[in-house]
């Protein structure tokens, strides 16, 4: 399918939904389990693009794993820290948690050779800062092309550990990937950041799901993190929580439209920075009901506009900026500069769509301010980024006549997003 039209809606979203597995939390347990002592069951685990080409790699490295997407389970027999196969040509598609957490795991290997590939996007996005701590701890690294950036091939020699300095200015996901492997090296780990960090959600969310899986990650100072070597990953069973960013369109839709929409299985207890979303929602005019077993948003009459730092969940820049137009202000949106370097430019490509929409729009270094707008009808570009997508899905439902193209593009996380986003418009 080239295009989706969205359908509009004459009257307040009112339903209650479930959301897939988090591709975060799903990735982080695949490369934890792999690593664990005995077999993990991870339960509510996402199928998605993301998740199965990081699936394929821990095959790959001779690892099993079996796959159930009709019971959202996956199953891995975990290699105690082994990495059976000796060589492998290992493609990630276009995820960079993927990438990242792979290139990490084979450098734990003895003598192994492991060539990792992407799409061509995935070729400009940032691995340098990785590569050299892992060269650092011992790998050898042949870059095919650019320095830093892929393909390349790793030949590890196992991971020595050590003192390291690590950027994650860009992402925070080259950080999360060292934490993870850190355990299994020659000697004991610590890590220091050097300059910002960016997206301390994530690494927060790394640290706890190491510690469920019985390894404990020691913060010594502000942004310094210690692992003592000969800890073990314990194999599980492991309940993954339905995914915070892909719940915030839904949550969005009850913003529009002065609706109510509740997501069973996520709380405000989620252990996910983007569940801060529904904090901005508030600051936004909207109602939050939490519960042990979900969260629920109302919207307002009239949304309100904001000022907000979003390093922490950037991953919604395009949510606020899609429904911002709405709003009875500005809505200004700071410090979110490293999205130019995810699935595309993202700064760039929000306030391009937005502008086709007739939305008047400043853009500048880190961010960018939107203006209440009237919305002209257009057909939005996705860029091959499933959140551009599944984003303006939500603009659509206020104003006639807006496509998305490419809606395919959500199968990187979503593949089903939008049967499940006008099963909601159903009830």
């Amino acid at each position: 399918m080239d295009t989706i039209a969205i359908p509009t809606v004459n009257r307040p979203v009112d339903a209650t939904v479930e959301i897939p597995g988090s591709k975060s939390i799903t990735n982080r347990a695949l490369l934890v389990a792999a690593l664990a002592q005995g077999d993990s069951i991870l339960e509510n685990a996402l199928f998605s693009e993301d998740s199965e080409y990081f699936a394929k790699c821990i095959e790959q490295l001779g690892i099993p794993i079996t796959l159930n997407p009709n019971q959202a389970q996956i199953q891995v027999a975990g290699k105690g820290g082994d990495i059976p196969a000796k060589q492998a040509d290992l493609f990630v598609g276009l995820s960079g948690t993927t990438a990242r957490f792979i290139s990490a795991l084979v450098a734990l290997g003895n003598g192994g050779e492991y060539r990792l590939d992407g799409v061509p996007r995935m070729r400009e996005r940032p691995m340098g800062d990785l590569l050299n701590v892992l060269q650092a701890g011992g790998a050898t690294v042949n870059f095919d092309g650019n320095p830093g950036f892929m393909p390349y091939t790793v030949y590890s020699q196992q991971f020595s550990g050590g003192n390291f300095r690590l950027k994650a200015n860009q992402t925070s996901q080259q950080l999360s990937a060292l934490l993870m492997i850190a355990p299994y090296a020659q000697q004991d780990t610590l890590v220091e950041v050097e300059g910002t960090l960016v997206s301390q959600s994530y690494v927060k969310m790394t640290c706890s799901l190491m510690a469920d899986f019985g390894v404990e990650v020691i913060e010594t100072k502000e942004n310094q993190f210690q692992i003592k070597s000969g800890q073990l990953y314990q194999g599980r069973n492991y309940t993954i929580e339905p995914d915070a960013s892909n719940a915030s369109y839904f949550f969005a839709a009850a913003a529009v439209t002065g609706g109510r929409v509740r997501v069973n299985h996520l709380t405000k207890q989620s252990c996910q920075g983007d569940i801060l979303w529904l904090n901005v929602l508030e600051q936004m005019g909207c109602q939050i009901n939490d519960s042990d077993t979900y969260t629920e948003v109302i919207g307002p009459k009239q949304l309100q506009g904001i000022d907000i730092d979003m390093n922490d969940i950037s991953d919604l820049v395009q949510t606020l900026g899609a429904i911002a137009p709405f709003a009875n202000s500005p809505i200004t949106i700071r410090n979110v500069e490293h999205i130019r370097y995810k699935e595309t430019e993202r700064i760039h490509a929000v306030v391009t769509e937005l502008r086709r929409l007739g939305v008047k729009v400043e853009e500048f270094a880190d961010g960018l301010k939107i203006e209440p707008s009237p919305i002209t009808p257009a057909a939005i570009e996705t860029y091959h980024d499933h959140r551009m997508a599944m984003a303006f899905a939500v603009t659509g439902l206020k104003v006639p006549g807006i496509v998305i193209k490419d809606p395919g593009c959500t199968a990187k996380t979503f593949p089903d997003y939008f049967t499940r986003f006008f099963k909601m418009l159903e009830q």
